[in-house]
C-alpha cells in the first residue's frame, strides 16, 4: 500500500510542473504540498487499514473543500475574461 502512495506523490509531481508551466502558480503550490503528504506517507509504512483511514479522510477534506469553494467562492467566467 506504501508504493500507492509513492505513485500519488509522483503524479501529484507531475500535475504540479504542468500547472507551473501553465502558469497557475497557486494551483502548482497546492500540488507541491500534496506531492510531499503523499511522498511522506508513503514512507512511513503503516498498516494497510490505516493507509485506508487516511485516504479516506483525504478525500473526505477534498470533497467538502471543494464543494465550499464551487459553491461560495468560485466566479464563473471563460478564459481570462474580465
Amino acid at each position: 500500500m506504501d508504493k500507492v502512495f509513492k505513485m500519488l506523490g509522483f503524479w501529484t509531481a507531475i500535475f504540479a510542473i504542468l500547472f507551473y508551466v501553465g502558469d497557475m502558480v497557486t494551483m502548482s503550490l497546492f500540488f507541491v504540498a500534496q506531492t510531499g503528504f503523499f511522498v511522506l506517507l508513503g514512507y512511513m509504512k503503516l498498516t494497510e487499514r490505516m493507509y485506508m483511514y487516511v485516504f479516506a479522510a483525504y478525500l473526505i477534506l477534498f470533497f467538502v473543500g471543494f464543494t465550499y469553494y464551487t459553491t461560495f467562492l468560485l466566479e464563473p467566467s471563460f478564459g481570462n475574461e474580465i
